[in-house]
């Protein structure tokens, strides 16, 4: 069956004159990106696709780390003893647990475009500038010092790993001293534990001097500053970015503090109150105790929302956020390449999803090893 179909794909491409094949990919674009890293009308229909590729990865991510932070707040605060804590908590994941994730990227995009123009832009600080055209904030860039600096750190480095060596070696010849005098056990695997106390200060130091050191200042901040009908310096998200990374990261919050939530109810109420009998206090019993026991509970179903949330990032379309998903569909209206560009697509979602769930199966396998 799958042998039919795909000979009969293959004629009806060749019918329309679209052989299956991914030479188009060298020809020139002809569209401009706006989003992401520089790209230009003349550049290829592999750079534009790789272009919708890195702009996914970073809402991605970032909506990631954003709705871990909040998740795990918001989960916390449901088990609070404090009435309002815990009545605000629950009416923020039931209100974005149960809202369509399309709507409120909608509802984030119309907040955005709502924003005022560029001469009444709000600046926070003299640094965060907010307009129509969404946020922008400083940037760290290197001066000329920085090379120079660079070779301080790394020098750093050297005699950090030279401090180590050496404390280490010395720790043995003590340790095998001693046991050979008083029969003790040595303590030797420890050694290099010890070792970063010297090393890390040793490392500081060099740092610190090749700062001051260095011909001029090695990193400076870029604050956005206003040239003619635009801001110029830092880094600018625009409206459809953050539309995208609020909507994301407020609805994978939700579920994720209903995991963190369920992930504390799980552990056993006697090492709470084992804790409580030493003499913890309850933020030392929750963040001593509690949150290590939870952690393994909490990673599997963890995985999932992550996953969710890279795949819900094809939304982006809705808004005219230039995705993967986006930049495919404009390859496709341009070069009608509709089977290659699908299958490029899905195989970088594919990628996408087995590299963090590896990565969170690593780390899931690694705290489950350590609890043991």
């Amino acid at each position: 069956m799958a042998g039919f179909f795909y000979s009969n794909m293959m004629s009806g491409l060749s019918d329309q004159g679209h052989p299956l094949s991914l030479s188009f990919l060298r020809n020139e674009a002809g569209f401009e990106i706006t989003e992401g890293i520089d790209f230009d009308p003349s550049d290829t229909y592999l750079k534009a696709f790789w272009v919708g590729v890195v702009n996914t990865l970073r809402v991605s991510i970032l909506g990631i780390i954003c709705a871990t932070v909040l998740g795990f707040i918001f989960g916390v605060a449901r088990l609070s003893t404090n009435w309002l804590i815990r009545s605000i908590a629950a009416v923020y994941v039931e209100i974005f647990r149960n809202v369509p994730l399309l709507l409120q990227i909608l509802f984030w995009y119309a907040i955005t475009l709502s924003l005022p123009r560029i001469q009444d832009s709000i600046t926070i600080a003299d640094t965060i500038i907010l307009n129509v055209r969404g946020i922008y904030l400083p940037t760290i860039a290197g001066n000329e010092g920085l090379p120079v600096w660079l070779w301080y750190l790394l020098s750093g480095v050297g005699l950090a790993i030279i401090v180590v060596l050496c404390y280490a070696g010395l720790r043995l010849l003590i340790d095998s001293t001693e046991v050979q005098q008083t029969d003790r056990p040595s303590f030797a695997s420890n050694t290099i534990l010890g070792a970063k106390w010297f090393a890390a200060p040793v490392f500081l130091i060099v740092a610190i001097a090749g700062w001051f050191l260095s011909p001029g200042q090695p990193l400076q901040i870029v604050r956005p500053e206003l040239q003619g009908f635009n801001y110029v310096g830092g880094i600018n998200f625009t409206p459809e970015f953050l539309a995208l990374l609020v909507g994301l990261t407020v609805y994978t919050s939700a579920y994720i503090a209903e995991v963190v939530r369920s992930g504390i109810q799980a552990v056993v109420k006697g090492q709470r109150e084992a804790a409580r009998a030493v003499g913890l206090t309850e933020t030392q019993v929750l963040l001593l105790v509690v949150i290590p026991q939870a952690i393994p509970i909490i990673v599997p179903p963890l995985t999932s929302q992550y996953l969710n949330l890279a795949k819900n990032s094809s939304l982006a379309i809705a808004i005219g956020f230039l995705d993967l998903f986006h930049v495919g569909r404009r390859m496709i209206a341009q070069t009608g390449q509709t089977i290659p560009i699908f299958g490029m697509i899905m195989v970088s979602y594919l990628i996408m999803s087995l590299t963090t769930s590896a990565f969170m199966n690593w780390y899931n396998r690694r705290i489950t090893r350590f609890e043991r």
